[in-house]
């Protein structure tokens, strides 16, 4: 459990003070002014303020967004407390959305608005301006969809032998597939089930 907390708070930290520190830069370097080119017409740092929730969805909106963040912290530091956050993967998906939405938080409770800079589209079809916190989130969202249905491993001394392998006929038949060793009893296989 140590090394689990251990990587959310280094992760989940790590997010938030990038986030706050590339914030506070777009709002030094960014505003009033005109977008800078990063990557010609594909990337662009363009300074927006977001008062909806990631990409600008929900804008104009008088709802407390901030309870969003503040209800996905809770839940992510409740599964990691209780043990509930198995594999890797999954830990770094939650520590990452929990970096994210602690970003956010920040500055929705500071200021009622977040700070957007990140702008990526080509010609005319461009995605909404966001943020560090906004990637993260994202990246974790999508990052745990792929590994939710994965199942954990079984540990070695449970893995069924293969036939090539010493001591695999001693099992009996029917241990690779799960089943019971032995013979089946009344008539066998041939007999009637009922």
């Amino acid at each position: 459990m140590r090394r689990s907390l251990l990587l959310l708070v280094l992760l989940a930290g790590g997010v938030l003070l990038l986030d706050l520190w590339t914030k506070r830069w777009a709002s030094d370097h960014l505003a009033y002014r005109e977008p800078i080119e990063v990557l010609g017409e594909y990337v662009r740092l363009t300074y927006t303020r977001n008062a909806g929730v990631a990409f600008g969805l929900g804008a104009g909106l008088r709802f407390p967004y901030y309870l969003f963040s503040i209800l996905a912290a809770g839940v992510i530091l409740f599964l990691f407390l209780t043990r509930r956050v198995d594999g890797r993967a999954r830990q770094v998906a939650l520590a990452l959305i929990l970096g994210g939405a602690l970003g956010n938080l920040v500055d929705r409770v500071s200021t009622g608005e977040v700070v957007d800079f990140i702008e990526v589209g080509w010609s005319r079809w461009h995605w909404p301006v966001f943020n560090v916190a906004d990637s993260a989130v994202s990246v974790g969202v999508v990052l745990f969809g792929l590994v939710w249905s994965r199942k954990k491993e079984a540990p070695a001394s449970l893995a069924p032998l293969r036939a090539d392998e010493p001591n695999a006929g001693s099992l009996g038949a029917g241990a690779e597939r799960g089943g019971a060793a032995g013979s089946i009893p009344g008539r066998g296989a041939d007999g009637p089930l009922a």
